[in-house]
């Protein structure tokens, strides 16, 4: 049996040395930095873009579409951040509302159905927390999307090529490779929502990020990614063709290996992928207040 540590291409050496972990920070938060279009553009050709979730209306602080990656129809999803900051302001910054999450479950969908191969590009600093947003379901679309993207039964590749914030990231980012750009960052939370929490202090978010171990070697290293992709110094914006060529390789030498595999097999490999990221042993656990006595 092939060994699948070989198949994900772990993490690449020459990598920029390293740098804080907030410096990062605002590299993936780069306004110049190259968003999901910019990558579906650059990689793939013929993209055709769909719109609407078929219940509400268009987000489009989500891109979605087909696209042909090296003569294999593909599908796309992808948070769109915008450029302008009037584009922006269209895109939400890049907080998807449900039916944003809807569109991208919608042809992910369609893309199994035709057996196309799904590829995520994962740029948000989470979903948008809006009333209309809850008012629409928010939880329920971010909930829906990672239940269903674990039976979808056709390979799916993550990048995450800026911020990855929490549900609003993983909700498009549950696939049988998740990887990252060398100065993405992927966290359960902000660093200034963490600092505002902890001590309610917003302006300790630079050592709050230090604490979140949420830069890509550190995510690397505790198993949560596959691989890192590197980046020219001071950013992907300094010169794409460095990243571009290494994701092209990359998203090649994956989708011949998962294809090969039955869909069944598939889908093991994907539960196990994100169950071998729990360690739980019960005396490591903390002392925890005892339970309340409910019969009194």
């Amino acid at each position: 049996m092939t060994d699948n540590r070989q198949k994900k291409n772990g993490k690449k050496q020459n990598l920029e040395p390293e740098v804080p972990v907030w410096e990062r920070v605002l590299i993936a938060r780069a306004q110049e930095r190259p968003t999901a279009l910019d990558y579906i553009q650059r990689l793939c050709t013929q993209f055709i873009e769909i719109h609407g979730d078929r219940s509400f209306r268009d987000d489009p602080s989500v891109v979605a579409g087909f696209a042909v990656f090296d003569g294999r129809s593909v599908a796309v999803v992808g948070h769109q951040k915008g450029k302008s900051f009037k584009d922006r302001m269209t895109r939400n910054f890049g907080m998807p509302h449900p039916e944003g999450y809807r569109k991208a479950l919608r042809i992910m969908r369609l893309a199994e159905r035709f057996s196309m191969p799904v590829l995520t590009f994962v740029d948000t600093p989470g979903a948008y927390p809006g009333i209309e947003a809850e008012e629409r379901g928010q939880v329920e679309a971010v909930a829906r999307n990672i239940m269903e993207m674990f039976e979808i039964r056709v390979p799916i590749l993550v990048f995450v090529v800026g911020e990855g914030g929490s549900g609003g990231a993983l909700a498009i980012g549950v696939g049988d490779r998740v990887y990252m750009l060398e100065n993405a960052v992927y966290s359960v939370i902000s660093p200034e929502a963490c600092a505002a929490i902890l001590w309610d202090n917003a302006g300790r978010a630079p050592e709050a990020a230090e604490r979140l171990r949420m830069t890509a070697s550190h995510l690397f290293e505790l198993g949560i990614i596959d691989g890192i992709i590197p980046e020219a110094p001071g950013g992907v914006q300094k010169d794409p063709s460095v990243t571009l060529s290494s994701m092209k390789s990359l998203i090649s030498e994956q989708l011949e290996y998962l294809s090969s595999l039955p869909p069944d097999d598939l889908l093991r490999e994907r539960h196990q992928k994100f169950q071998d990221m729990v360690a739980y042993r019960e005396n490591n656990l903390p002392h925890l207040p005892p339970k309340l006595n409910l019969s009194s």
